[in-house]
């Protein structure tokens, strides 16, 4: 073999080999495809762990569930956590359930269609991100470490986290509903139409408060702490965050 064919043949070897230490682990998946009947107004709730939940309404009187179980270990981890689901004709509850006194690094995410006049009464995960678009009742919405993002929805809604963003667009809120936004280490965006009615409270320990909508006070400890009124006022909406800011704007087409 001639020297220039070994400099290449070494050359590609090295490539090849930097190229499979910088690629990471494969990443082992199983996948799990449901679909249930919901009567007009029912109820949904999902339990998650670890993994994002994103939740769509559509035109549908049926929940349609996808989700993705995955890990970069042992395929028997996936087997090892389940996904429960109790269904019936007025109400669905979905429980990720992992092994109990045992870790196994394994995260599912969750992307799930409902009627848009379910009532969503309670979504959760701990590490994970929640999206959710096109309902218009979301009784409670938790996460730990992630987001809460809310689109398209209608005025009651309660959102909080802990370490991350809360996103609330709001198509309306009438005076009968309520809504409430709340995170430790992050910030609290608000979108509203223009001629949204509502009593509003927001408090920030360390950022500040900023509104697009005129907004009637009725007291305030700047910049931490506001009431007012957005209109003539109407349903409750509470903001509130201690690291992070608040911002109150007018909803468009994007924010």
């Amino acid at each position: 073999m001639s020297r220039n064919v070994l400099r290449v043949s070494l050359l590609v070897t090295l490539v090849l080999s930097a190229a499979l230490l910088a690629t990471p682990c494969f990443a082992l998946q199983d996948s799990f495809e449901r679909s249930y009947p919901l009567q007009p107004g029912g109820s949904f709730e999902l339990q998650n762990v670890n993994g994002m939940v994103e939740i769509q309404g559509w035109e549908r009187n049926e929940v349609e569930i996808h989700a993705v179980k995955t890990t970069r270990r042992k395929l028997s981890d996936l087997e090892r956590v389940s996904i429960e689901v109790s269904a019936k004709p007025e109400a669905i509850a979905v429980v990720t359930r992992y092994p109990q006194d045992e870790g196994v690094e394994v995260a599912v995410e969750y992307t799930v269609h409902v009627p848009h006049n379910a009532r969503i009464e309670h979504v959760a995960t701990v590490n994970g991100t929640l999206r959710i678009s096109g309902v218009d009742r979301l009784n409670d919405l938790h996460t730990v470490n992630g987001n809460v993002e809310v689109y398209d929805a209608g005025g009651t809604v309660h959102a909080r986290t802990t370490n991350g963003n809360v996103r609330l667009e709001l198509a309306h809120f009438r005076e009968a509903q309520e809504a409430s936004a709340e995170t430790t280490n992050g910030s609290v965006l608000l979108a509203v139409p223009a001629e949204t009615q509502a009593q509003l409270e927001a408090r920030c320990l360390n950022g500040d408060f900023r509104s697009e909508l005129p907004l009637a006070l009725e007291s305030t400890l700047q910049p931490r702490e506001v009431h007012g009124r957005l209109g003539s006022g109407g349903g409750p909406i509470r903001l509130r965050t201690i690291n992070g800011s608040i911002r109150v704007v007018v909803l468009r087409t994007s924010v």
